[in-house]
C-alpha cells in the first residue's frame, strides 16, 4: 500500500480523452517502411506519451535510487541510438515495484520494474527485456493498438495507457478497467498486442542487441528466467494445496508459447555468423543493482511473513495463522485460506469526512445500521453494520470499521466475502485481522526492515548453505535463491567463489 492510495481507474478517467479522429493520417512506419493509416503521427505519439509518462509514474512511483537509474537509461540510451528510430528522446525509467514487469508507452518511453531486475542475470539479459520493448515503440505498435479503437470510441490517450497499465499488470481484470472507460469497448482487444506485433518486437529486440554487440541469444534466456517464474509459482500453489496462480505481469502479457521460443531461437541464429560479440555485462549487472531493494519497499509497506508494516504511515496489522497478506496499490488484504473471505485495509481521503459519522453518511449512504464506538490497541473506532444501496438500486450489507491511526489519518477496515456462508465462516478471523490493527510498536520497527540484492561468492555449501542466513521464508528460501540465480527446476550449480544473488 503506498502512502497516498491511488486505484488504477483514475488513471484513465483524469486524463481528458482526445477522441480518434474518424480517418486519421497517412504515416510511414520507420521499421517496415510501408505507409500505414494512423490516428497518430509522431508528433501525437509523443504528446500521448509524455501525458501517459506522468500518469505512470504518479501510479507506480520511481524507484529512488539515481545510480541505478543512470545506469538503466544508459543502457536503454545504447540501444535506442542503434534503433529504427534514434530520433526520438528516449526515456527509460525503473519503477518502484517488486512485480516481474516491462513496458512502454508511444513515443519512447520505456518502463522497467526493480521486481523484474532482481531475477534478470546480467546486462545482456535486461537488454533484451529492453530491447524487446524498444521494438514496440520503433514499430509503432502502440500508436496501431489506438487506430484500432476507433469503433470503440477511446480516446487516444486512453487507449495508450489502458494498454500500458493492462500490460503491466497482465490481462486479468481488464475487462473491469476497460468498463470504466467505454462500456463497449473489446477489454482484451484494447489490452493485447497481436501475436504478429509480439514477435516483431522480438526480433526487433534480437536486431538490437546484436547492434550493440550482445549476443541475441540472451532473448531466449529472457524468456527462460520468466518460464521459471511460472514454474516457482505453480510449485509453490501445489505445495499448499492450491491451483496454480493465473500469469500476470510480463509473460503473461507477452505469450511464450513454444511456438514463440522457436521464433525466438530463429531470430536468434539469424546473427549465429556474426562475431565479436562483447562480455553479457553479468559483473556490471551485479554491481548496479547492489542494494536494490527486494520485494515491498518501505514507502508501499512490508510483508513479514503474516505481518504487515508501514513506517511511514506508522501503522501494522497481523493475518490470522493460515491467512496471507496482499499489498496492493489501493489497499491490503488480509486474505483467508480458502481465497472466500478477506479484511480490506484502505486509507479514507480527508474529504470524505472529518468524523467517522460522517463518513460513512457521505461514503456508504446507508439505507440501514448501526454504529458501536471502540477502541482498538488504544485507537478510537467505529463499527458499522448496516446495508448500502449500490448505483443500480440493489441493497447488499456492509460491515466495517473506521479508525482513527497515527498522523491524524482514517482507516476504513471493510469485511469482504464471496457469500454470505463464507463471511459467517470468517467471521471470528476476520475480527481477529481487524484487532490486530494498531499503531507501530518498537519491536514492529525492529521487524520493519526492508530486503535487499546483494552479490555474494557462493560457498561450498550450495544454495542451502545461503538459505540459512536469508531473511526470506525458511519453506522456500533455497527455491527463491535459485530462482534468483537462474537455476531452479534444474541448470548447472554455480562453481565455489562465483558471484551470485542473495537477499540480505
Amino acid at each position: 500500500m503506498s502512502k497516498t492510495l491511488r486505484p488504477l481507474y483514475p488513471l484513465l478517467l483524469a486524463a481528458p480523452l482526445l477522441l480518434l479522429s474518424a480517418c486519421g493520417t497517412q504515416v510511414v512506419n520507420p521499421v517496415t517502411g510501408k505507409t500505414e493509416r494512423s490516428v497518430m503521427d509522431e508528433a501525437a505519439e509523443v504528446q500521448e506519451g509524455a501525458k501517459g509518462h506522468a500518469e505512470v509514474l504518479k501510479e507506480y512511483g520511481v524507484y529512488a535510487n539515481p545510480r541505478l537509474q543512470a545506469y538503466v537509461d544508459g543502457l536503454g540510451q545504447k540501444l535506442a541510438a542503434q534503433s529504427h528510430r534514434a530520433n526520438l528522446k528516449w526515456t527509460f525509467t525503473v519503477l518502484d515495484s517488486p512485480e516481474i514487469n516491462a513496458f512502454a508507452l508511444p513515443g519512447g518511453y520505456v518502463y522497467v520494474t526493480r521486481g523484474i531486475m532482481a531475477y534478470l542475470e546480467s546486462e545482456a539479459e535486461l537488454a533484451g527485456v529492453m530491447g524487446h520493448e524498444i521494438g514496440h515503440v520503433t514499430a509503432r505498435h502502440g500508436a496501431q493498438r489506438a487506430t484500432r479503437q476507433q469503433a470503440a470510441g477511446i480516446g487516444v490517450l486512453a487507449a495508450s495507457v489502458l494498454g500500458a497499465v493492462l500490460e503491466a499488470g497482465g490481462l486479468s481484470g481488464a475487462g473491469n478497467l476497460a468498463s470504466q472507460v467505454s462500456q463497449t469497448a473489446a477489454a482484451g482487444y484494447i489490452a493485447s498486442y497481436s501475436r504478429d506485433q509480439e514477435s516483431q518486437a522480438d526480433q526487433l529486440g534480437a536486431e538490437y542487441l546484436s547492434r550493440n554487440h550482445y549476443d541475441p541469444q540472451n532473448m531466449i534466456d529472457v524468456i527462460q528466467v520468466l518460464k521459471r517464474q511460472e514454474q516457482f509459482a505453480a510449485d509453490r500453489a501445489k505445495a499448499e494445496g492450491k491451483a496454480a496462480p493465473s500469469g500476470s505481469g510480463w509473460l503473461a502479457s507477452h505469450p511464450a508459447n513454444d511456438k514463440r521460443l522457436a521464433d525466438i531461437r530463429e531470430y536468434a541464429a539469424r546473427y549465429k555468423a556474426q562475431t565479436g560479440y562483447a562480455d553479457d555485462g553479468r559483473e556490471r549487472y551485479l554491481q548496479a543493482i547492489a542494494g536494490m531493494s527486494f520485494g515491498d519497499s518501505a514507502e508501499q509497506g512490508l510483508v513479514r511473513g503474516r505481518n504487515f508494516y508501514h513506517e511511514q504511515l506508522g501503522i501494522a496489522l497481523t493475518a490470522p495463522p493460515g491467512w496471507t497478506i496482499q499489498n496492493g496499490q489501493d489497499a491490503i488484504l488480509l486474505v483467508n485460506g480458502a481465497a472466500d473471505a478477506a479484511l480490506v485495509l484502505r486509507m479514507v481521503p480527508p474529504k470524505a469526512g472529518s468524523t467517522h459519522e460522517e463518513v460513512i453518511r457521505k461514503v456508504l449512504e446507508p439505507v440501514d445500521g448501526r454504529t458501536e464506538r471502540r477502541t482498538i490497541h488504544g485507537l478510537a473506532a467505529t463499527h458499522f453494520t448496516g446495508t448500502v444501496r449500490n448505483q443500480q438500486g440493489q441493497t447488499r450489507p456492509v460491515t466495517l470499521t473506521l479508525v482513527s491511526g497515527p498522523g491524524e489519518r482514517t482507516y476504513w477496515l471493510q469485511h469482504a466475502a464471496k457469500s454470505a456462508e463464507a463471511g459467517q465462516r470468517a467471521q471470528a478471523e476476520l475480527a481477529e485481522a481487524e484487532n490486530s490493527f494498531r499503531a507501530l510498536s518498537a519491536a514492529d520497527r525492529q521487524a520493519a526492515q526492508p530486503w535487499s540484492v546483494q552479490a555474494v561468492p557462493y560457498p561450498r555449501g550450495g544454495f542451502a548453505e545461503l538459505a540459512k542466513a536469508s531473511p526470506l521464508p525458511a519453506a522456500t528460501a533455497e527455491a527463491q535463491l535459485r530462482l534468483m540465480n537462474g537455476v531452479y527446476g534444474g541448470g548447472p550449480e554455480p562453481r565455489p567463489g562465483a558471484m551470485v544473488k542473495v537477499v540480505r
